[in-house]
């Protein structure tokens, strides 16, 4: 190295070296003018919107470090003097040494730039387990960044890496087969994580079980269910199931259905509906009506069908309002002398005389057992 400096040195004249070194410094000077103008425009721009890669650009024009800006200053300075080829070559890779490792800086300050945007301002920083999963993404991304990096600097320094990519990729799948079970799990968690399909806290439905979520894993997910118990899912299994979270809604759509009586007069079946809205409306801005009908004439009585909207999930409260309607509703049928229909049935016996019956041959009819002639019944 000492050589080539030296070749450098004694093969250019006073006046070139001094061109280079003025080049080094100007392109310095102005770099780092523009970088400290750019990121306080950036910045400033940040701060009037709510968009997080406003910060995350902010961020990364300020990370770009003071000496990568001179090293680059002045291997583009350099490259204005005459250089033997051996020179030109190492002047190339400190070159792209210097951007890889900007490039690096540049990437770490972004991971962190979205771990604090997401600690911050999004729900991770009221729950521990979500903080905790969060850092270990941003451990995962710059290890696997400056990984690749590596590999990058050490082939521009002419090392051989296939090999090394190799083992690399050999010992990864021989670790990957041996822990896919725990992997699976584990970036089941990130996901959940990330992506936030539950928190702790919601209530969910999966398949048949349901419960409140009590702790989010790196393997595991345990949900309190509704009779005491506790029960475990494995993180990869939970979500390839169908889960309904029920903290998530907004509504809630309610149906029910009830019958009067056969006897009820037409007149009155009118009023009903009228009145089934009256008792549901009662609840203002809590409850929306969708419809109230004369559904059918049924086997046990005639049927009203009754769609109405909770402008809530909590399911108290939606139990509280019908609650609420279905003692209007009886108050207000009773003030009608309106009938509740309940299951009944009639039976119609019909009988049908003939002469054998005057004559006592024998007796006929629905439901009889016919007698032979000549005899009389008891």
């Amino acid at each position: 190295m000492w050589k080539t400096l030296s070749a450098i040195y004694h093969d250019n004249a006073a006046e070139q070296l001094l061109v280079a070194l003025g080049v080094t410094l100007v392109l310095y000077l102005v770099l780092t003018g523009v970088r400290g103008i750019l990121a306080g425009r950036l910045q400033a721009w940040a701060d009037r919107t709510s968009r997080r890669w406003d910060d995350i650009f902010a961020t990364l024009v300020r990370a770009t470090h003071g000496v990568s800006i001179f090293a680059i200053s002045l291997l583009i300075g350099l490259r204005s003097l005459d250089m033997p080829d051996n020179a030109g070559t190492l002047v190339e890779r400190a070159m792209v040494l210097v951007l890889l490792l900007q490039v690096g800086r540049w990437g770490s300050a972004a991971v962190a730039a979205w771990l604090d945007h997401r600690l911050t301002h999004g729900e991770a920083s009221q729950d521990g387990k979500t903080v905790m999963n969060l850092g270990i993404v941003a451990f995962g991304l710059r290890l696997l960044l400056w990984v690749v990096l590596v590999l990058m600097i050490l082939d521009n320094l002419g090392v051989n890496i296939t090999a090394l990519v190799a083992s690399l990729g050999i010992g990864g799948v021989a670790v990957a087969l041996a822990v896919q079970n725990i992997l699976g799990d584990l970036f089941a968690s990130l996901s959940i994580a990330l992506d936030k399909p539950f928190v702790v806290g919601d209530f969910i439905i999966v398949d048949d079980m349901m419960g409140t979520v009590k702790h989010i894993g790196m393997k595991t997910t345990r949900i309190q269910s509704l009779f005491g118990e506790e029960l475990i899912f494995s993180n990869a299994d939970l979500l390839k199931s169908r889960i309904r979270n029920y903290k998530a809604m907004q509504q809630r759509r309610v149906v029910f259905n009830f019958s009067v009586a056969f006897s009820t007069p037409v007149d009155k079946l009118r009023r009903i509906t009228e009145a089934v809205r009256e008792a549901i409306n009662q609840h203002g801005d809590r409850v929306r009506v969708d419809r109230v009908h004369f559904q059918a004439i049924g086997s046990g009585g005639l049927a009203f069908e009754v769609v109405y909207y909770v402008m809530s999930g909590d399911y108290n409260q939606y139990m509280d309002i019908q609650q609420d309607i279905n003692f209007s509703i009886i108050e207000r049928f009773a003030a009608e002398h309106i009938e509740f229909a309940f299951p009944t049935q009639t039976l119609h016996i019909a009988s049908v005389a003939s002469s054998d019956d005057e004559e006592g041959y024998g007796v006929r009819g629905p439901g009889r057992t016919e007698l032979p002639r000549g005899r009389k019944p008891n």
